[in-house]
């Protein structure tokens, strides 16, 4: 079986080499296209105030919803006052503040696998992708696009909140079913591919960049920016999205991450102030690097 995996993992990156995604998008070879891109909108009013106010620089050019969560009114009214932005969903099935809990939309009857002991979403990854049954987390996840259209979102694209989603064979499928269904594209980068279940769950039509950056909490707050920079100069051709995660470090912040200091307060702050900075975007027009949307990406499957 793994080596039928492995197999079908070569064939669909021989499909995708063929040409490449900048050229897809109309782009030479060697270009250099980044998608700036902010998690967990909906979460925090910091989270949102902060990731509005990056999205009006134009540095920062995209973002996901967290649809379950109590801030949602507050990015619905965004959204309508902003049709153009790329707003997509961040699909969530995990809750992992101690202090900031939400549970799926859907019901403990339709979903019990979904709900901890406590009513909330499990608190982890790992701990939901070995409880949840698959074809209810379809459900919630179906539930969660639906309820984005009622309130007038137009999602731009889908991605996991904790990568829960990508933690087993049955939930990828499930994201990729959705995903065709809906003609939006999910958030895949080749290094998925690494994945034999990913790998053999991708078709040659859907999307696949190239690249993702992601800050790790191995790297101390004096050296962030160094990193970050790094990292965008070290960009190969090809389409990169850098994963941030924005607020303000506000009471409201520092309570909600309370002993959770990564992708905490202060680690959202160092996010907000590198990313929205004249140095950053000096780097970019210094390096050739263009800006792009999954909105941009999501025309090749729906043209």
């Amino acid at each position: 079986m793994r080596r039928i995996l492995a197999a079908l993992a070569l064939s669909f990156a021989v499909a995708v080499q063929a040409e490449t995604l900048q050229e897809r998008l109309g782009y030479a070879p060697g270009a250099k296209l980044l998608i700036v891109h902010a998690d967990d909108l909906g979460m925090a009013q910091t989270i949102n105030a902060a990731s509005f106010a990056a999205l009006e620089t134009g540095l920062v050019n995209s973002a996901s919803i967290m649809i379950p969560c109590p801030w949602l009114p507050e990015v619905v009214d965004y959204a309508k006052k902003n049709p153009r932005a790329d707003l997509g969903l961040h699909l969530t099935l995990t809750s992992e503040w101690t202090s900031l809990r939400w549970g799926p939309l859907l019901s403990r009857a339709q979903v019990p696998t979904l709900f901890d002991r406590d009513g909330y979403l499990y608190l982890t990854e790992s701990e939901a992708a070995k409880v949840i049954d698959a074809r209810q987390a379809e459900a919630e996840i179906r539930a969660q696009i639906a309820r984005a259209r009622a309130l007038g979102i137009v999602p731009t694209h889908l991605d996991s909140h904790m990568g829960t989603l990508y933690q087993t064979k049955e939930l990828f499928q499930a994201l990729m079913r959705v995903a065709r269904e809906e003609k939006i594209p999910a958030r895949v980068s080749r290094a998925h591919l690494q994945n034999p279940f990913i790998a053999g769950t991708l078709r040659p039509g859907d999307i696949v960049i190239d690249h993702i950056i992601s800050i790790g909490s191995d790297v101390p707050a004096s050296e962030w920016s160094k990193w970050y920079t790094e990292a965008i100069r070290n960009m190969k051709p090809g389409v990169t999205e850098v994963i941030v995660h924005l607020a303000y470090d506000t009471p409201e912040m520092r309570g909600a991450a309370v002993n959770h200091p990564h992708w905490g307060s202060e680690w959202r702050q160092r996010d907000f102030d590198y990313f929205t900075s004249d140095d950053f975007r000096t780097l970019l027009r210094e390096n050739n690097i263009r800006l792009i949307t999954w909105r941009d990406l999501a025309r090749l499957i729906n043209d």
